[in-house]
């Protein structure tokens, strides 16, 4: 019973939180610019295709969430996946999962931003990924879920070129493969006026 009502606060807290930031609600095509240590990037998003998940990554945005965090996981010619960690490696808060919309009709082709998942469908949270490489493996099928599409690059694709050029390692701190040498930083993530 008690974990019921420390979930339920828990849920009224998070959707509390989350009217209360201005992430451009009746914006269809919102656009969110990265500025990274490596320069600056920007993507537009659909709202049309992927509700739930722009309203997601927007509250992180607009909170300042995403500001100095690190590109953790860069994979020439597949990702380039940042949002979740701190310079100093140790991962940030999360908001509650959200619904995988990956059956949009969006697809996982070069220069697209998605969302970061577990191997459950329904558990993306603040990671998100950018495809450097056609991976239309990523989308859905018939037997399975796929990663949730949400908007694409219109600026900065050389940038993001760059980043995934990157020499990576496997980071002992963190026990995972694909960490870049040298910190790839999100300096800054910024909601652009209408």
């Amino acid at each position: 019973m008690l974990k019921w009502i420390i979930t339920s606060l828990f849920i009224i807290t998070s959707f509390t939180t989350t009217a209360a930031v201005d992430i451009q609600k009746d914006t269809l095509y919102p656009q969110v610019e990265f500025d990274t240590s490596m320069g600056k990037i920007v993507v537009e998003l659909d709202r049309t295709r992927a509700p739930i998940t722009i309203d997601n990554f927007l509250t992180y945005v607009v909170k300042g969430e995403y500001d100095n965090t690190i590109f953790h996981r860069v994979i020439a010619e597949f990702v380039v996946q940042g949002g979740g960690l701190t310079t100093k490696l140790e991962e940030r808060p999360s908001m509650a999962p959200i619904v995988n919309e990956s059956g949009n009709g969006l697809s996982n082709t070069m220069g697209t931003i998605a969302m970061a998942r577990d191997n459950d469908p329904h558990s993306a949270t603040r990671q998100f990924y950018f495809n450097v490489a056609d991976n239309k493996k990523l989308d859905p099928s018939k037997r399975r879920w796929g990663y949730t599409v949400f908007g694409e690059v219109t600026q900065g694709m050389d940038v993001l070129e760059a980043i995934s050029l990157v020499e990576t390692e496997h980071n002992s701190t963190l026990n995972w493969p694909d960490v870049p040498v040298k910190t790839v930083l999100l300096k800054k993530a910024t909601l652009l006026p209408r």
